[in-house]
């Protein structure tokens, strides 16, 4: 498990799936760092902000798609499960796949803040050392708190090494395996 995992995970990875398969639409299950985590359904603004991002990488990388809510196999040695805002990766990269893929080829995860009471402990401690385990080279929070975005990358033994914060309207370079810049000037519009 990832730095900071209790030895004893709430429940077995069988578990977890057969849980998140009859779970209802109005929530989003995960399984992070050993213990159950409850998404709830995005905001227009929200959603808004995720085919943003889409925008911007179809627009710089055409050979890339933005999954929405893709089932990722999360953590080292796979014992997470997670289900980003997006998951960036090369067109048709997931075809033939079932409801949780690896994360080998997937070139960035992003997550937009949710009004809960959990996302600082899901959005900005869990998720970074989840992605940077399961070697996801670049991780985007879209911070709508802070009026941010924060760029997580070069991941080595469960953690991102790098961290870089831009506020809205900065151009915000996403490093490689992604190189590109996002126009960040269109977030000023879901300020809070």
């Amino acid at each position: 498990m990832t730095p900071g995992t209790t030895d004893r995970p709430q429940m077995s990875i069988e578990e977890f799936e057969q849980l998140a398969r009859t779970a209802p639409e109005t929530v989003t299950l995960e399984f992070i760092n050993g213990k159950l985590e409850v998404k709830p359904v995005p905001d227009g603004d929200h959603d808004e902000i995720i085919m943003w991002v889409q925008d911007q990488c179809m627009q710089h990388r055409p050979d890339l798609r933005l999954y929405r809510e893709r089932g990722l196999k999360a953590e080292s040695y796979r014992k997470g499960r997670a289900r980003p805002d997006g998951a960036l990766a090369p067109r048709k990269h997931f075809a033939g796949h079932g409801e949780w893929s690896d994360t080998e080829g997937v070139l960035m995860a992003v997550e937009v803040t949710s009004n809960d009471a959990d996302k600082d402990q899901r959005d900005r401690v869990d998720k970074p050392d989840g992605y940077a385990a399961a070697g996801i080279p670049v991780y985007l929070l879209v911070d709508r708190d802070e009026c941010t975005l924060v760029v997580h990358s070069e991941p080595q033994r469960g953690r991102y090494r790098m961290r870089r914060v831009w506020t809205y309207g900065e151009a915000v370079e996403l490093p490689d395996p992604v190189g590109i810049t996002l126009d960040t000037e269109e977030l000023k519009d879901y300020a809070s």
